[in-house]
């Protein structure tokens, strides 16, 4: 389709390349609103499970650990698991963007906003 027009030809292919590598982190996005990984603290005593954009989806806890004079240690043990699944959640997103960028031949750990 392009061939023998040169520069211009090589300048229509990067515009499609980054077409389609726009659509691709389009999808990925809308994806990342479904992906969901869990959290949890105090040997699974706690668990959390948010989107990998972070959003609290779900909470488990145990009910052994209610005693009012835990109290403390019942929060404490509710922001672990959130932080450890938020967390989960910010890795999960850098791994499906690494497939996203190495797909389209840029190194995988490279950091594009999203």
């Amino acid at each position: 389709m392009f061939k023998g027009l040169g520069q211009m030809g090589d300048m229509a292919k990067m515009m499609k390349a980054a077409q389609e590598m726009q659509k691709k982190m389009a999808d990925l996005q809308e994806e990342m609103h479904r992906i969901t990984v869990e959290g949890e603290s105090g040997a699974g005593l706690v668990r959390a499970t948010c989107t990998v954009k972070g959003e609290l989806k779900a909470l488990d806890i145990d009910p052994s650990i209610f005693n009012a004079d835990d109290k403390e240690v019942v929060e404490d043990l509710i922001l672990a698991a959130i932080k450890d699944a938020q967390a989960k959640g910010g890795d999960r997103a850098k791994e499906e963007m690494g497939k996203i960028t190495e797909g389209m031949g840029l190194p995988k750990d490279m950091d594009l906003p999203f």
